[in-house]
């Protein structure tokens, strides 16, 4: 892809020379601001984004950095380690102040990551990991299912502590749900570790919705994480309103659709062996034509908004509810300050409803994996929980 298009609009790689991304970055860096509602602007007044959200009580940067691919990339290579200590720290420097990681990633070895380049920074920032597969706390040893059990959680919490070289997790999830442990057991343990300072605030991945209230009635919860997209709109059925309900924050993993709402992808693209997207019918020759209408529409409102596409994608998200918090990933630096300034769009009351509507209006094709399996590669995906 080139770096700019005829028709001027600027692509995801060519985001430092975009028109209008020194803004971008400006507002960043300005003081934190609440998000503002577009339902409570004055009619066609552009609405700012807003630099700092709330998930539950614990307030965080708009848009988050997920910290899950930074000792591979999907292409199976390996970044340079100090290269992504840097990415995490200018993200810091633009304002991001949460950061999102789980014992799984590697596994252990972007906790790692995360704990080295942070050290200078911790007292400024909200880290989030996650408990829950059967993975061996000292060694990393991949082993079948999940693991939820009381002790266990002790133990991997431990671990992260380490790897993260800090005393707290600031926000704890269970990574999946475990069958065979009691939500409430779970909770009890998290409660545990929360009297002895180790945890400040607790969430769920990827639930069922009974699983969600009987975990808030036993402790409450902070904040949710799931798959959320333009091209993965799920929760907005039940989750979203049930979170809204309960007063607990969303957090929207893989927001950019794997890669595919940036415009990097089409029916020509090849995968790797262990990429996902390989084995999702979504991104199948089959589908993805049409599924690239979601593409054209990012296209258009990139061109209006003089902007890229994974920005509209994010600021599609930022303007569901004010207490959605996005954390894209990434392994390059352009990326990153792209990403994170997707908070510096406007949009109107009106504008906001007419993008709402065209994203509506377009059916998703295809299926994606199921969580399990996107989450930690290689491991069978647990019965469904209510």
């Amino acid at each position: 892809m080139s770096d700019e298009t005829a028709s001027g609009r600027v692509s995801r790689r060519g985001l430092l020379g975009a028109a209008g991304t020194g803004v971008a970055l400006a507002a960043l860096g300005a003081s934190a601001t609440s998000a503002t509602s577009a339902s409570a602007a004055a009619p066609g007044k552009a609405v700012p984004l807003g630099t700092r959200r709330k998930l539950g009580s614990l307030e965080v940067s708009a848009v988050g950095l997920g910290v899950q691919n930074m000792h591979r990339t999907y292409q199976t290579t390996i970044p340079d380690r100090a290269e992504m200590r840097r990415i995490i720290a200018s993200a810091h420097d633009h304002g991001v102040t949460f950061f999102d990681t789980a014992e799984a990633y590697g596994p252990l070895e972007d906790e790692r990551i995360l704990g080295e380049a942070t050290q200078s920074f911790r007292g400024s920032i909200v880290i989030a990991s996650k408990f829950g597969w059967n993975i061996d706390p000292e060694t990393g040893e991949r082993r079948p299912g999940l693991n939820s059990r009381p002790e266990h959680i002790k133990r991997a919490v431990e671990g992260s502590l380490k790897r993260l070289r800090t005393d707290r997790i600031d926000l704890l999830y269970q990574h999946r749900v475990d069958p065979a442990v009691p939500i409430e057991d779970v909770a009890g343990a998290v409660r545990d570790l929360m009297a002895e300072g180790k945890v400040l605030h607790w969430g769920l991945c990827e639930m069922g919705l009974n699983t969600l209230r009987r975990a808030h009635a036993a402790l409450p919860l902070t904040a949710v994480q799931s798959e959320y997209s333009m091209l993965w709109r799920g929760p907005e059925a039940e989750v979203l309103p049930l979170c809204e309900e309960l007063g607990i924050g969303f957090v929207p993993w893989s927001p950019l659709g794997v890669g595919f709402l940036t415009g990097a992808i089409d029916g020509q693209t090849a995968y790797a062996d262990g990429d996902i997207r390989k084995y999702e019918t979504r991104f199948a020759k089959d589908n993805i034509d049409a599924n690239l209408a979601l593409v054209t529409l990012l296209k258009s409102w990139a061109d209006r908004k003089q902007t890229t596409l994974a920005q509209i994608a994010l600021g599609w998200l930022l303007i569901q509810r004010p207490w959605i918090v996005p954390i894209p990933g990434t392994t390059q630096m352009a990326h990153m300050m792209e990403n994170v300034g997707a908070t510096a769009i406007r949009f109107t009351p009106a504008e906001a409803a007419e993008l709402k509507a065209a994203v509506s209006g377009i059916t998703v094709k295809g299926e994606r994996l199921p969580p399990a399996v996107q989450a930690f590669s290689g491991v069978e995906a647990p019965p469904k929980t209510s």
